[in-house]
């Protein structure tokens, strides 16, 4: 039988099937599709650039957070201090970088504390259903009729003077703000991940891991809790905005870090009777404050678009 040369693929190599190109399945990535969306670079950006002001600013810029000068007290933003001096002559672009520190840690430990109370009451509320799932839930819907910001002013009012005489002014009222943060934000990632668990758990690759013999321990950690990852990491970095607000709230207030302690809340709390006379002292903590959560939402919101199956 005759063959048609154009039809062999020895004559003609075209016809050879070529292997998938890796190129594309590592701009599938996660991080590439971010990254090919304008609003989401952007917001990357701005987000590296204050992460990295504030971890080498202080150990770049000449300005002391903590010396006082009366002398040059009420300067407005010059060369020397771009971002004028306050009431007791202090730079305040040098307290802006120190306090980027603390708030960020605060919003960074805050989120881990709530993160860890949710996904671990949401996993065993789903995991084990029946009267452990009505009573974590029920507690979950106590929490969330609680008026929050009261709550926080209350506990940090009441237990704050003993944490600051036992740990310390500053490790004190770090680790009491973190976990009254933490502790009352923590009901709707619990609420997720319950819902996860109850979908995920009639999947045909679940009971077959079961009916295999996977014990509690392995089916949670292996096929349950790496399905609902995408959920919980969109939650956590909308929850870090969220702390950092909360926490900037307490400082407003004056319930937060004491005033030797430059954290972008407390800047804006010293800095609410001079709104007239010296706006500028206004300026850099809420501008920083406004950039941080801005980019933190946004990354947050793409994250769950390109996270949801049903948006691509």
């Amino acid at each position: 039988m005759a063959i048609n040369p154009d039809l062999d693929p020895d004559i003609n190599p075209g016809l050879v099937p070529t292997p998938p190109s890796r190129e594309k399945s590592r701009g599938d990535g996660l991080g590439r599709r971010l990254w090919d969306d304008p609003t989401a670079r952007l917001a990357l950006v701005v987000l590296g650039i204050l992460i990295l002001a504030i971890a080498l600013g202080p150990l770049l810029y000449p300005g002391s957070p903590s010396a006082i000068d009366f002398g040059r007290a009420f300067q407005p933003p010059t060369w020397a201090h771009p971002l004028g001096t306050n009431d007791l002559g202090q730079d305040q672009l040098a307290r802006l970088l120190v306090g980027g520190r603390i708030s960020l840690a605060v919003g960074l430990a805050a989120t881990l504390v709530g993160m860890s109370l949710g996904v671990s009451m949401g996993a065993v509320a789903g995991f084990c259903g029946g009267w452990v799932d009505s009573t974590l839930m029920r507690l979950t819907d106590l929490f969330l009729a609680l008026p929050q910001l009261p709550l926080v002013l209350l506990v940090v009012y009441l237990f704050g003077d003993p944490v600051r005489r036992t740990l310390g002014p500053e490790r004190g009222i770090f680790l009491l703000v973190v976990l009254v943060i933490g502790g009352l934000n923590w009901m709707a990632v619990a609420r997720l991940v319950r819902a996860g668990f109850l979908s995920l758990k009639q999947r045909t690759f679940v009971q077959a891991a079961v009916a295999l013999g996977a014990g509690p321990w392995r089916v949670v950690n292996n096929h349950l809790l790496p399905n609902i990852l995408g959920p919980v990491i969109v939650a956590a970095t909308l929850g870090v905005g969220n702390a950092l607000l909360a926490e900037s709230t307490l400082s407003f207030l004056g319930v937060g870090f004491p005033p030797d302690v430059p954290t972008w809340g407390r800047m804006l709390f010293d800095a609410q009777n001079y709104i007239e006379s010296a706006p500028y002292l206004v300026l850099g903590p809420g501008l920083a404050i406004f950039l941080t959560i801005l980019c933190i939402n946004t990354l947050g919101d793409r994250l769950r678009d390109r996270l949801d199956p049903r948006s691509r």
